[in-house]
């Protein structure tokens, strides 16, 4: 639509990625994920192969939002967005 700006939309270059590896959910980890939704808003979050292991993608998806100060907008594959909630 014209004239809308950018306002209500998120730009990709906006959007911070970060990867959950084989050291898991740590508390700097978690502390990271917090401080980046503060600052942008919004966080998408990898979670990397050697993190996940055999685990249902959905199950991890909800520890990881249970443990942030953010809600869960998407889950696609095995990345998953946050925005600050």
């Amino acid at each position: 639509m014209f004239g809308q700006g950018r306002r209500g939309k998120v730009r990709k270059k906006d959007v911070v990625t970060v990867n959950v590896g084989k050291k898991g959910l740590t508390e700097s980890l978690i502390n990271e994920i917090n401080l980046q939704l503060e600052k942008r808003g919004v966080v998408k979050v990898k979670m990397l192969r050697s993190f996940r292991g055999d685990a249902d993608r959905r199950e991890l998806a909800r520890m990881i939002e249970e443990r942030v100060d953010g809600e869960l907008v998407d889950l696609r594959g095995f990345v998953l967005t946050l925005k600050k909630g």
